[in-house]
């Protein structure tokens, strides 16, 4: 006899369904975590090799400041300066310049996402126009464990993921607070950082109109490109006259900062705004400057020895200025016309002349080398700047400001900072757009500024390379403060 009772109580038991939905849901999590540990494996080689990309071309972007060998010293930054190494990638491995490609680019499409040409760069830019670093790592293959296993059950062929990583920085070099003036260097391998370099004279000629600029000429950068701080000294001052006399025989009056890759150039001589205003640095006041004479934004230098006397008239009236019987102006160098407009830094024969004029024969400063730091020594010699005290006794000149009242509390008062243009490679004859700056050069201006007299009406300035411009050049006259920025782009 079937036993009904039975049959029906075991249909309906239920004792240990739990453990069946269980075992289900334990299979799904772990072969979840399975998965997860694998994927972390895959995000974290991800991550270092974008970090190692991001690191190298950031290495080698910083080299590109458009020098010669920017590039080689570019690849050698790669290669040397950044060490790192990857986990999972097919087991624990350095990663080295084997790993990756290194290529430069002048520019970048507009849009991020157009795509950049596969590398290498079938186009490389000379050294001179390259300005972006890009870095392309090998991928590398990251073997599963949990999810092999995974692929075996389901019947799946094995795939193990591939990763990599690009990187694109690029470098640009930002000069703040600076004369917004140019002039054309010697040559490609000119360097005002060079000690064989610093002390060399110069003659700065304005250049002229319709013909390509030569060594030596100087120019003015586009003062509409300028951003004059709102509550700096040029405040206010409005068209191109007002504001480029304001700009070149202020303290202190510009926070732009001019990219080194490419400046606008301003077309003319304007040979009576620059006279006037850079020769307020001298104590000197003439055209439109004459009003400002007791103005303390156009202060003379704490030295303005420059071997000159007024001729009648109003004493402050420098129009018609004549030599002095008794003072000398810092002298140019030895072989000065001849060398023009690069000297060699030899001025002995000149010294000894203004030693001679200016102290009875006797140099009171025979440790200074170069001009510039006898112009200090001597400030320095009469109480520093803010003194009272005359730097020469018992002549023409006492070597202070003797029609200003007021007197700059910098020695780099009569400093300029100039951006250095290779014209040569970059022809210039007025305007022009986006002109690489080869240096951004320090020079100390040794006598008042003066129409060269020729059949052209142009403009001399005499002055000693000190040095490149770069970190903080001080208060008041020139400051000069380089930025380097090296940024990732993509």
């Amino acid at each position: 006899m079937t036993n009904n009772r039975d049959t029906g109580t075991f249909a309906k038991d239920e004792d240990g369904a739990i453990l069946v939905f269980w075992a289900m849901a334990l299979a799904v999590v772990l072969g979840m975590v399975a998965l997860s540990f694998d994927i972390g494996r895959v995000a974290a080689t991800q991550s270092e090799l974008q970090a190692y990309a991001d690191h190298v071309a950031l290495a080698a972007a910083g080299e590109l400041d458009g020098r010669p060998d920017s590039i080689i010293r570019a690849r050698n930054a790669a290669t040397n300066l950044i060490a790192d190494s990857q986990t999972f990638g097919l087991g624990a491995q350095a990663l080295t310049s084997a790993d990756f490609t290194l290529d430069f680019f002048a520019a970048l499409p507009g849009n991020d996402t157009t795509p950049l040409p596969p590398a290498p760069n079938p186009n490389p830019p000379a050294p001179r126009n390259a300005i972006y670093a890009r870095v392309t790592l090998e991928p590398k293959t990251v073997p599963y464990t949990f999810g092999a296993a995974l692929q075996v059950l389901t019947g799946s062929a094995r795939v193990d993921p591939n990763v990599g990583a690009t990187a694109v920085a690029g470098f640009t070099q930002y000069a703040c607070d600076i004369t917004p003036m140019m002039f054309c260097i010697p040559g490609p391998t000119f360097d005002a950082s060079d000690p064989a370099t610093i002390g060399d004279m110069i003659r700065l000629r304005s250049g002229g109109q319709g013909a390509a600029w030569g060594p030596g000429n100087f120019g003015f950068l586009e003062p509409s490109t300028l951003a004059l701080d709102s509550t700096g000294n040029c405040a206010g001052a409005g068209g191109t006259g007002p504001m480029l006399r304001c700009v070149l025989g202020a303290v202190g009056s510009i926070t732009q900062c001019f990219a080194q890759r490419g400046v606008d150039t301003e077309p003319g001589q304007k040979v009576g705004i620059t006279n006037a205003a850079l020769n307020t640095r001298f104590d000197m006041w003439t055209g439109a400057m004459k009003n400002e004479m007791n103005n303390p934004v156009f202060a003379p230098a704490p030295n303005v020895i420059k071997g000159l006397e007024t001729s009648g008239g109003n004493s402050c009236n420098w129009n018609n200025p004549q030599p002095t019987t008794d003072t000398l102006a810092i002298p140019r160098d030895d072989c000065f016309p001849g060398c023009a407009p690069y000297g060699d830094g030899t001025w002995s024969t000149g010294r000894a002349a203004y030693v001679t004029k200016n102290y009875g024969g006797t140099d009171p400063h025979p440790g200074a080398t170069t001009r510039y730091e006898y112009y200090l020594a001597e400030i320095a010699s009469a109480g520093g700047a803010g003194s009272s005290s005359s730097i020469l006794t018992g002549l023409s000149e006492t070597g202070r400001p003797m029609c200003s009242p007021n007197q700059a509390p910098d020695p780099e008062r009569r400093v300029i900072i100039a951006a250095g243009i290779d014209c040569a490679a970059n022809p210039i004859s007025g305007s022009a757009q986006a002109v690489p700056v080869h240096q951004f050069v320090k020079m100390f201006i040794t006598e008042p500024v003066v129409d060269n007299g020729g059949s052209v009406s142009s403009l001399d300035i005499y002055a000693e390379i000190i040095g490149s411009a770069g970190g903080n050049g001080g208060s008041g006259g020139s400051a000069g403060i380089i930025h380097d920025v090296v940024q990732l782009y993509r």
